[in-house]
């Protein structure tokens, strides 16, 4: 069995980098490679590293949220706990097949420092919920006010309406319908029955989920901004308003874990949506996404040096990268 699941894991790793390849085949046989390096490199370095201040600085605001969100859940952690778990997440997001991914390992970091494993799970799951839900709300947002830059009314009102339907059918079907559980195929109960959980418990806290659901769409809206001053850094000069639609829409498609880690589908995704509704070149779009991935690794980066760190702290119950068993023990 292990010998099987390691092997599927290899199959699936081996697609997400073929597809990644394909991504990035499709985009390079319109722009070149030294027209990406000429723009990208065109930025002012200062730009670069404040919007890489700015995003971290968002990103600890975004701790502290799902801080929050897990002590909701009664999975409660010290601030120190929750930036190590957050920051593992982050670092995580590197290698793993998407921000999901980052999750599973916040998850278990928090259950492990909480001891309340399945509450810092469905705590998670919460947050997930809702800043998926803000994701959705931009991209309307989005599309409403840059209305005028799509080929016609009926076109952006369709996009809208299939954004919506499908984000409203994907978070809240399993309500809805109220299938019974063990009708749903195994490998789908357990997120499920975690979606199911955590709803219900936004039901009982109404102003507890505003307050997420406003910090979320805070912090959303603040990488939207990062992305439209990092675009302006390399000559994309667009109405705020058109980067209100692409970037959150760009975001929401890279969450199809079809690539490794949404790299070469976002910039294809961006590039591509730029050029049909704003008449943006292609290399200057590919060129803006590839910039504000160059920010994600970073901070992943950054994030994983941090995460060590933390470890070290005497009252750490997460651990360091070797030292997590002995955390555990002390803990």
């Amino acid at each position: 069995m292990p010998a099987k699941g390691s092997k599927k894991k290899l199959v699936v790793l081996a697609i997400k980098i073929a597809f990644t390849a394909g991504f990035f085949a499709l985009l390079f046989a319109k722009v070149s490679w030294s027209e990406l390096w000429s723009r990208a490199t065109s930025i002012a370095p200062s730009t670069w590293f404040a919007v890489f201040a700015c995003f971290v600085a968002g990103h600890a605001v975004g701790a502290l949220k799902w801080r929050y969100a897990l002590g909701l859940s009664r999975a409660r952690i010290t601030v120190g706990d929750a930036f190590q778990c957050y920051a593992a997440g982050m670092f995580a997001n590197l290698c793993l097949p998407s921000i999901v991914g980052g999750d599973a390992v916040k998850a278990v970091l928090a259950g492990r420092a909480s001891k309340r494993f399945e509450a810092a799970v469905i705590g998670g799951a919460t947050e997930r919920l809702i800043d998926t839900f803000a994701l959705l709300v931009l991209i309307v947002v989005g599309a409403l006010m840059c209305r005028e830059s799509f080929p016609g009314w009926a076109q952006q009102t369709l996009i809208v309406a299939v954004v919506v339907g499908l984000g409203g059918a994907l978070l809240f079907l399993p309500l809805v319908l109220r299938v019974k559980l063990e009708r749903w195929p195994k490998k789908l109960r357990r997120p499920i029955a975690k979606t199911l959980v955590s709803l219900r418990r936004l039901a009982r806290r109404p102003a507890a989920a505003l307050a997420i659901l406003a910090l979320s769409l805070v912090l959303q809206s603040w990488f939207v901004v990062l992305n439209a001053w990092l675009g302006a850094g390399i000559g994309v000069e667009l109405p705020l308003a058109t980067w209100f639609f692409a970037i959150p829409f760009t975001k929401a498609v890279t969450l199809v874990p079809i690539s490794f880690g949404g790299f070469g589908l976002r910039e294809k995704t961006l590039a591509g949506l730029l050029l049909a509704i704003a008449a943006v070149p292609e290399k200057l779009g590919a060129a803006s996404s590839i910039l504000w991935q160059t920010v994600l690794v970073a901070t992943g980066l950054l994030c994983g040096l941090l995460f060590v760190a933390l470890g070290w702290r005497a009252n750490s119950r997460v651990g360091s990268l070797f030292g997590t068993q002995k955390a555990v023990k002390r803990g």
